[in-house]
C-alpha cells in the first residue's frame, strides 16, 4: 500500500514505465562497440571506479594496499588513476596518508552504513568526524523504514543535515533500491534526495550489502530521475551505481546508459561513479586483451582488488 504523503509525491512527479525500463535497458546489452571506442569506454570506466574494501577485517595494511592499487592500477602501463577509494570512517586517515593529495579521492561510508538504524546525532557524528579525518567524500544510507512509513519530511531532513554535516566534502546518497521494492519508490526517494542535494553531490544505488543491488532498470529509473530534475531545476545531480557490477562487460552497458540519457556531460567521474571490488580487474583484463590480442587468465591480475 503506498502512503499518503508517497502518494502524492509520484502524482507530482510521475509514475514509472516499468515495462519501458526494461524494454530500454535490454537494448543496451545488444550495443556492440568496437575495439577503438571500447578501449576508451574501458580506460573511463576506470577513471570512475570507486576501489572499495568495506570489511569488518579491513586493517591499515589492506587499505595501503588499495590506495597503491587505486593509484596504478597496472604498473608499467598507460592505465589511468580510479576516482577514488572507499572506506569505512575508522579507515580514513589511513588512506589519507596515502592518497591526499594525489588527485584519487577519499570516500567514506557512513551514517551507520549498511542500516542507518541509529541516532542522527550518532550518524551526524560519524559524517564529520570522517570530514575531519580528510574524507573527500561522504556516502550516506537513507532510512528506507522511515521512506517506506510514507516519512518523506523526516527522511529529507536528514539528508539536509548531513549535506550540512559535509561540509565541503561531497554527498552520496545511497538509497538501498533492492529495499524500496518498486521503480516508483526508487524515482520517488530519487527526488527526495535530489531536492536538497547541491549541485555536483550523487545519488547512489545500493551498499553492496543486499541481494539486490545496481541493476540496469533500477540505473536508468535514476538517471531518468536526473535529466527530469535537471530539465526543471538546471541542477547537475551525479550518479553511483554499487553492488553487482563485476565485468568490463557490464560497465561498458551502464556507460551507454548514461551517454543515451544525459549526455556526453555526464561521461566523466565528476558525474558518473561505480562503486565496485572487483570490477577494476576485470577492466585491465579487457584492456590487457585488446592491447595484446591475447585473452587474459582472471589470475593475470590480483583476485583481491586491494593487493597486487
Amino acid at each position: 500500500m503506498t502512503r499518503p504523503a508517497l502518494r502524492r509525491l509520484l502524482d507530482e512527479i510521475g509514475p514509472v514505465d516499468a515495462t519501458g525500463i526494461e524494454e530500454r535497458v535490454a537494448k543496451y546489452t545488444t550495443r556492440s562497440i568496437k575495439k577503438q571506442s571500447k578501449v576508451f569506454g574501458l580506460k573511463l570506466a576506470v577513471t570512475m571506479v570507486d576501489l572499495t574494501t568495506l570489511e569488518g577485517k579491513d586493517t591499515p595494511g589492506k587499505v595501503a594496499s588499495l590506495c597503491r592499487k587505486a593509484l596504478c592500477p597496472h604498473p608499467g602501463d598507460d592505465i589511468p588513476r580510479v576516482a577514488a577509494v572507499c572506506v569505512y570512517p575508522s579507515m580514513v586517515k589511513h588512506a589519507a596518508r596515502h592518497v591526499k593529495g594525489s588527485g584519487v579521492r577519499i570516500a567514506s561510508v557512513a551514517t551507520a552504513f549498511p542500516s542507518g538504524q541509529a541516532p542522527l546525532k550518532t550518524r551526524l557524528a560519524e559524517v564529520r568526524q570522517a570530514v575531519a579525518d580528510g574524507a573527500d567524500e561522504i556516502d550516506m544510507v537513507i532510512n528506507r523504514g522511515a521512506f517506506l512509513a510514507g516519512e518523506l519530511g523526516l527522511v529529507q531532513d536528514e539528508i539536509a543535515a548531513v549535506v550540512e554535516a559535509c561540509g565541503e566534502s561531497t554527498l552520496k546518497v545511497i538509497l538501498e533500491t533492492s529495499e524500496l521494492e518498486t521503480y516508483d519508490h526508487i524515482r520517488a526517494a530519487s527526488f527526495l534526495a535530489m531536492r536538497v542535494l547541491r549541485p555536483g553531490d550523487f545519488i547512489k544505488t545500493s551498499t553492496g550489502k543486499t541481494s539486490g543491488n545496481a541493476t540496469l532498470g533500477n540505473n536508468q529509473v535514476m538517471l531518468d530521475a536526473i535529466r527530469d530534475h535537471f530539465l526543471d531545476t538546471g541542477t547537475e545531480i551525479a550518479m553511483k551505481p554499487a553492488g553487482g557490477i563485476k565485468s568490463a562487460k557490464q560497465a561498458l552497458q551502464f556507460l551507454v546508459a548514461v551517454k543515451e540519457t544525459l549526455g556526453d556531460a555526464w561521461l566523466n567521474n565528476t558525474r558518473y561513479r561505480f562503486g565496485a571490488s572487483s570490477l577494476l580487474n576485470d577492466l585491465l583484463r579487457q584492456l590487457e586483451t585488446q592491447r595484446s590480442g591475447a585473452y587474459q587468465a582472471p589470475y593475470t591480475f590480483s583476485d583481491d582488488s586491494s593487493g597486487y
